[in-house]
């Protein structure tokens, strides 16, 4: 039944967030029903069109996934955009600089430096949230501006392909394309295995259980032998692992080089994805998926019916923030229904 319930919710505020895009729509003189027509036809009507959407997918499948994982055991991940970048970086200068190893193994050695770079990343934020107490929220958003400066400055110098806009050389290994003329490629695939295995290792794995428990109640996790730190720690690595998979796929798929700032607003599109759904590991891909579609379809909903693309942009932003309202309010009720619990004699212990 709390399924039904959360596929209801999330209809209706889809619903309500396309109502309001479409009273903006009407506000400009135009149809909304043909707006989202053409932005559908975008998406879904051409080769280029269906392949854009899986390539904005892709990346986003993997940061929305890194988060809900990370919020399962009570972290706030802001920093998976940073985790995208050095991830990314990682397996560029790899790709770059690694060609006397065989194919295949370079390959595996670009995501796996991208993993162990990137993993290693989170790790910081972890280990000073659990044994320091510092906001992982604080640290991880300061750590994203210093990926964002770290790659920036490979590009410009040491990295730099010496080109007008700061990038990498082209890599020496490239994920195959999958819908010409997109930039669509086989790391699809390898997002989609990869969040199917988290999802399954969250729902039927005692590990599973044990960072359930975490995200719930630390201090009973702790009380009945399960290490809350280990476990918020495990989770936050391989949070930093998915960001820098995600990085990896964008260079060696999409761009096949590290091209500056090619993952600007990857790491908070993916954490705003898994917030509309409360961090839900079945739901967060379709949100990620509508999002990407939404993207893709923008612009030509602007070339037929004259409606900016900024549209889009304004629709994604009343679904997160009536999502969030929907969030609070549920926050509120909780809290009442919990101080009407209370015994009176404990309610006024409390106040005192």
């Amino acid at each position: 039944m709390n399924a039904y319930k959360a596929v209801f919710r999330i209809l209706l505020i889809l619903a309500m967030a396309l109502g309001i895009g479409a009273l903006f729509i009407l506000l400009i003189g135009e149809n909304p029903i043909l707006a989202y027509a053409a932005l559908l036809r975008g998406a879904f009507g051409t080769r280029l069109g269906l392949g854009t959407v899986i390539a904005g997918f892709t990346p986003l499948l993997l940061t929305s996934t890194a988060f809900a994982l990370a919020a399962k055991a009570g972290a706030f991940n802001v920093g998976v955009e940073g985790e995208v970048i050095l991830g990314g970086i990682t397996a560029a200068y790899i790709g770059i600089n690694w060609g006397f190893l065989p194919v295949s193994l370079l390959y595996a050695a670009c995501f796996l430096g991208a993993v162990l770079v990137s993993g290693l990343w989170a790790l910081i934020p972890a280990v000073l949230k659990v044994y320091y107490n510092v906001s992982e929220v604080c640290v991880t958003i300061l750590m994203n501006t210093v990926a964002v400066y770290i790659a920036s400055y490979l590009v410009s110098g040491p990295m730099s392909a010496g080109s007008a806009i700061p990038q990498s050389a082209p890599v020496l290994v490239t994920l195959p394309k999958i819908i010409k003329p997109s930039s669509a490629n086989a790391g699809i695939f390898i997002a989609v295995f990869l969040v199917i295995l988290i999802i399954l290792m969250l729902c039927k794995s005692k590990w599973g259980y044990k960072i359930k428990m975490v995200g719930t109640n630390p201090m009973n996790a702790d009380y009945t032998g399960t290490s809350s730190k280990r476990v918020f720690i495990s989770c936050m690595l391989l949070s930093g692992m998915l960001g820098g998979i995600a990085g990896c796929i964008e260079v060696l798929g999409v761009h096949g080089y590290y091209l500056d700032n090619f993952a600007k607003d990857l790491g908070i599109n993916g954490m705003l994805a898994a917030l509309i759904v409360k961090s839900n590991v079945f739901f967060t891909p379709f949100i990620a998926f509508f999002l990407s579609v939404l993207k893709a379809g923008a612009m030509a909903m602007q070339q037929a019916t004259n409606v900016p693309k900024s549209i889009v942009d304004t629709v994604s932003a009343v679904f997160i923030i009536v999502a969030t309202m929907d969030f609070v309010l549920e926050r509120r009720k909780g809290k009442k229904r919990e101080a009407l619990s209370l015994p009176s004699g404990a309610e006024e212990e409390g106040g005192s």
